[in-house]
């Protein structure tokens, strides 16, 4: 991992925005030049996907586990601009559990005027059924990167309801088709990151532009939670570092997981290394 990392911390004021809101946004996160790479890639995968599973082009895609399908995608994984802010907030136990590519291309078949309620809700499926407590605890948070600007409504942006990662429930207007009053449309450039609480009320919307969304997520947990992805990333072990190895699923054994050793966890390590004092909580 890139020392420069450190440079890159989370902040106070990112900090209190995750705790009371739920989310917030580092712009130009990803440069432009790597940005217009990223494209290439995904434009790439975006085809194939379509060919291999007969999607036609106007209909949105999710491309999962995609992190071992190019080498970029790996560069992401502990980039020095926003993976700080991750250990940042779940400390040092912690693994990539999700990767979800969605490319969003303009609607088509239906009247752009069209109202609808948007999809709200929670990531992680029965987890949201299973564990106690009102909020349920973090557990993980995503980070999604943004290839094409959504500077403006309509754009298939990302939509959150900020503080409601405190809640359990949502409360839905009784018309049935309308969207909470504090509803927020997310509206980033290109090459900007929106970190979010996992427990955050969001939705995707419909894509009214004339230009297709990029963005993909990584999903970064505690290391005991067992990934959503099949993890496709064995062949690249032999060229990631000890920390990125931790990231993509290695351990010397099953109690690695909850009660690591030190070569369990590297990045607890490197983090008392350079940040110059012994890492022993969130």
């Amino acid at each position: 991992m890139d020392p420069e990392g450190i440079h890159h911390c989370l902040t106070e004021k990112e900090r209190r925005k995750f705790d009371e809101d739920g989310f917030f946004i580092v712009p130009k996160a990803v440069p432009t030049q790597m940005v217009e790479n990223l494209i290439k890639v995904v434009d790439r995968l975006d085809f194939q996907y379509r060919e291999e599973n007969g999607i036609a082009r106007h209909e949105t895609i999710h491309i999962l586990d995609f992190i071992g399908k190019n080498d970029l995608f790996l560069k992401l994984l502990d980039w020095q601009r926003t993976f700080p802010k991750v250990w940042g907030i779940l400390g040092w136990n912690i693994q990539l559990y999700h990767s979800d590519m969605i490319i969003t291309p303009p609607l088509k078949g239906s009247s752009p005027d069209e109202t609808r309620r948007l999809e709200w809700h929670q990531d992680s499926g029965r987890l949201n059924l299973e564990l106690e407590g009102n909020p349920r605890p973090r557990v993980s948070l995503k980070i999604g990167f943004f290839l094409t600007d959504t500077l403006g409504s309509g754009c298939g942006n990302f939509n959150v309801i900020p503080g409601s990662h405190r809640y359990n429930t949502l409360s839905l207007p009784e018309d049935g088709i309308s969207d909470p009053e504090n509803a927020l449309s997310i509206c980033v450039p290109a090459g900007s990151a929106v970190f979010f609480d996992r427990r955050l009320w969001h939705s995707g919307s419909d894509n009214k532009s004339k230009q297709t969304r990029k963005v993909f997520f990584y999903g970064y947990s505690y290391r005991w939670l067992r990934p959503r992805d099949d993890m496709t990333v064995e062949h690249l072990m032999a060229r990631c570092d000890p920390i990125q190895c931790q990231l993509l699923g290695t351990s010397t054994g099953g109690m690695g997981y909850t009660s690591p050793e030190p070569e369990d966890v590297p990045l607890k390590s490197w983090l008392e290394k350079y940040l110059g004092r012994e890492v022993l909580a969130p």
